[in-house]
């Protein structure tokens, strides 16, 4: 299963392992893992890579929230020579240099 995730991206072979280490018994992230394989199906190995990575950045570690980052293109900011990968500017977003 993990060569298959390695097959599909890094971005995949990451979150498996994090899946995997995470959890008491590595065999409980097992469907875990299968459930993000199969979304290769539908949505195409570098969408599901993309969204990995993001997933693997807020650290959610299910695969619904794989499908919900998918299903609202939210792995877009991560696809290779993606221009939306920048951080968001907006006066309303409050950056490092904010105190109270």
């Amino acid at each position: 299963m993990l060569a298959q995730a390695t097959k599909t991206g890094p971005g995949v072979a990451a979150f498996c392992e994090m899946v995997r280490t995470d959890r008491p018994h590595p065999e409980q992230g097992f469907r875990t893992c299968l459930g993000v394989l199969s979304l290769v199906k539908t949505y195409g190995p570098e969408r599901v890579d993309a969204a990995c990575q993001r997933d693997v950045t807020i650290r959610a570690r299910i695969v619904t929230s794989i499908r919900s980052i998918l299903k609202t293109g939210l792995d877009h900011a991560f696809l290779e020579g993606s221009e939306e990968a920048a951080p968001l500017q907006h006066a309303n977003i409050r950056g490092g240099g904010y105190y109270h």
